[in-house]
């Protein structure tokens, strides 16, 4: 017998011999216009090196979605029996083919799986080369764009190319034509003493009367200073307390450097919670993130966060992710940089993990525009995973109302990223995936809904049927020719839901500040939706998982189990906005959350429920 090293050097000339020719013929595989708002500069150094994430398609998705959405569905035999972890990945993996010339193509370029990087289900190739190379492999030129209103700099290009015969088998490479910036969604943060106040509260001021409140009344106070124990009365939730022991936990993302401070949120417990006193978080770091305790470091949106998820949910252990990624390009820098933007980090750090927290909110979006819809539809059908295994994903709705905030014509900066430059509203992306809950806001007691909350209609993503008789009720409720040509009105409609958004008192770097915008009201929300968990696990059910065809279900055939949010509007883009108004609208979804009302619905009988409609 020969033995097998006396073949290898054949073989490898043989696989060699089959490898696709780096120069087999290229087709574009995606192009873009240049970006409104960047400036195209020099080109990009041949060494600096990019993270290109290669996105095979998903066998099986289609049937990943059927099942997601029948176990989201209340009224579905299968309601609640949410997939594995290796079931959903054998749904998503990529065909065997796909793997086979990919890797070819790789190798051509002499990257082999040494050098590679997959994700959980192997839908995702990751790999890191110099811009030389990436440029060789994708025929194109990168070069250095800078924002002109930030100054931040990043390498992109605005077409490339793959052999033509792989077209069938890779979605998309990134970062190639993505001018995404993601950023927190806080719209204020003032200083103790510039604490804002809807009004001077009298410290001998009456309860406000409120029906759906805890006792059908919140403190006075509550109109000047949201705190742990107005949200409680507010929402209905006094008197419960989570088990820390029924395997319940909740999560909080972190982006962009905002760290969240231990010993500020032993102040915000001192100041809140006395009885939490001395207990704090888990945290995670991922690509390279950081959470830095120097208090001086402190961030407004992590603070926020974890003060209000965790405050709310104690004892619910509690997890605060801190990813990094999305580091601005630095021209005379040519230290190797991660160009992504993070969510598919994240995402592959999670999806790998057997047991996530079950409800897990983030602050943090781009304007839908910015994201290539390949990529979008490839993040969103992440967010599809981890929902089919039972997690719930809170999303903010954003802070510019329908776009910018400005309701004045001439002021107005809502313009399409299409050459066309016309105006249109904004939505942001993650919330118009339809796959996560997005949360608007409100403020005052009562609730009105907040002038700055995020809300439309997605030019990327169709309408998903859970929502499709609310939102056309609300659609029936406008003028004919009312915005036309401003939004897409068979897209998915944000927000879902609402919660409060402004005058939280949080505590950052060692003093108490007043914060708004709906990265608040994301966190609460969220705060509640663990509750709900807490309360379905001590009876032995599974956790939620996917909200939003519960949401709507619920909205249709018990629908005070939300505060329906009838007043204000959400201006931008130089009109007033959409108006708040009965039923699902697109400035507070269904409204706020009534938590008793909403505990006897997913702790009881949907038989029952159902039977209700």
């Amino acid at each position: 017998m020969r033995s097998l090293s006396a073949w290898l050097p054949l073989v490898l000339a043989a696989v060699a011999g089959a490898l696709p020719s780096r120069d087999c013929a290229h087709k574009v595989k995606e192009s873009v216009p240049p970006p409104r708002g960047w400036t195209k500069s020099t080109p990009a150094p041949a060494d600096h090196v990019v993270e290109l994430r290669i996105a095979l398609p998903q066998s099986n998705f289609e049937q990943l979605e059927k099942q997601l959405y029948e176990v989201s569905d209340p009224f579905h035999e299968r309601y609640g029996d949410h997939l594995s972890k290796e079931e959903v990945e054998a749904l998503v993996a990529p065909h065997d083919e796909s793997v086979h010339l990919v890797n070819e193509w790789l190798a051509s370029h002499g990257l082999y799986e040494e050098h590679l990087a997959r994700s959980p289900a192997r839908d995702w190739v990751i790999v890191k080369v110099p811009v030389s190379l990436a440029e060789e492999m994708l025929k194109t030129e990168y070069h250095v764009w800078t924002h002109d209103s930030s100054g931040d700099a990043v390498v992109r290009t605005t077409a490339y190319s793959l052999p033509e015969h792989l077209h069938e088998h890779i979605e998309l490479v990134q970062p190639t034509t993505m001018f995404s910036r993601i950023r927190s969604l806080k719209s204020t943060v003032h200083l103790d003493p510039e604490l804002p106040s809807v009004a001077k509260v009298a410290a001998d001021a009456p309860p406000i009367s409120v029906p759906s409140a805890a006792g059908g009344k919140v403190d006075a106070s509550c109109n000047g200073t949201i705190t742990l124990t107005c949200l409680r009365e507010l929402y209905n939730a006094v008197g419960f307390t989570p088990s820390a022991k029924n395997g319940n936990e909740i999560g909080i993302t972190g982006y962009l450097e905002e760290f969240a401070n231990i010993q500020d949120l032993q102040t915000f417990y001192a100041d809140q919670l006395p009885d939490a006193l001395n207990t704090s978080f888990k945290t995670i770091l991922i690509n390279g993130g950081e959470n830095s305790q120097n208090i001086s470091e402190a961030g407004g949106e992590a603070n926020l966060d974890v003060q209000f998820a965790f405050g709310l949910t104690f004892p619910t252990p509690g997890t605060f992710y801190s990813t990094g990624g999305s580091p601005p390009f630095i021209p005379d820098d040519l230290t190797p940089d991660n160009s992504n933007e993070p969510y598919s980090e994240w995402l592959d750090f999670v999806l790998a993990q057997r047991n996530p927290p079950q409800t897990i909110s983030t602050s943090y979006a781009d304007d839908e525009q910015t994201v290539p819809a390949s990529f979008a539809k490839r993040v969103c059908a992440g967010f599809a995973q981890l929902g089919a295994r039972g997690v719930s994903l809170m999303f903010s709705s954003g802070d510019g109302g329908v776009g910018d905030g400005e309701e004045d014509p001439a002021l107005q900066e809502c313009f399409t990223n299409d050459d066309r430059n016309v105006t249109r509203f904004v939505p942001l992306f993650p919330p118009s995936c339809p796959f996560v809950t997005a949360v608007g806001g409100t403020f005052r007691v009562p609730e009105t809904s907040a002038p700055f909350s995020g809300g439309g209609f997605s030019d990327v993503f169709p309408r998903p049927a859970y929502q499709q008789l609310a939102v056309n009720k609300f659609l029936k409720t406008i003028a004919p020719g009312t915005f036309e040509g401003l939004f897409n009105p068979n897209g998915r409609a944000i927000p879902d839901v609402a919660a409060q958004a402004a005058f939280f008192r949080v505590f950052l770097q060692g003093r108490p500040v007043s914060a708004a915008g709906t990265s608040a009201a994301a966190p609460t929300f969220a705060g509640i939706v663990s509750l709900l968990n807490a309360a379905r696990l001590e009876q032995g059910l599974p956790p939620l998982g996917f909200l939003n065809p519960l949401v709507y279900a619920i909205e249709a055939v018990a629908p005070q189990a939300f505060n329906d949010i009838t007043t204000g509007n959400n201006p931008g883009c130089g009109t007033s906005g959409f108006n708040a108004t009965k039923g699902w609208d697109p400035v507070t979804g269904v409204g706020t959350p009534n938590f008793q009302k909403l505990r006897a619905i997913v702790t009881g009988d949907f038989a029952h429920f159902k039977g209700n409609a």
